[in-house]
């Protein structure tokens, strides 16, 4: 049984991307894309997790688009979630995917410096 607050957490990701694809028209939030949601447990604050899929140097244009348009946001789970209460949205550049292409090209550079020096090879017996 998933917790109620992942449940709407999921709820409002999904709305966002959807808003964010069909309805509003910033050319700012173009290369957003919602990762994940977080909401406390008593769902009246939800953290919003974004990332962009080119332009990581628009991150400050990307920001304030979104704070602009939370109101609108917020205006629209009110109407489509039905809950007593709608949470109040932060938005927060979502690292994770930065740290992970991080952590690949250190890996890629491990195995072109095994490749470079001969380590690691199979059946190389002197």
């Amino acid at each position: 049984q998933q917790k109620r607050s992942v449940r709407v957490a999921d709820v409002i990701r999904n709305e966002i991307s959807m808003l964010l694809v069909s309805k509003i028209r910033d050319p700012k939030l173009e290369s957003v894309s919602i990762s994940r949601v977080e909401l406390s447990d008593d769902l009246k604050y939800a953290r919003v997790f974004f990332t962009l899929l080119y332009g990581k140097e628009k991150r400050r244009n990307a920001e304030g688009g979104l704070e602009r348009a939370k109101g609108f946001i917020r205006s629209h789970l009110a109407k489509t979630i039905n809950l007593r209460y709608t949470p109040k949205l932060r938005f927060v550049y979502d690292k994770t995917a930065e740290k992970v292409e991080e952590i690949e090209k250190l890996f890629e550079e491990i195995a072109q410096e095994r490749k470079d020096t001969g380590e690691g090879e199979v059946g190389s017996d002197s």
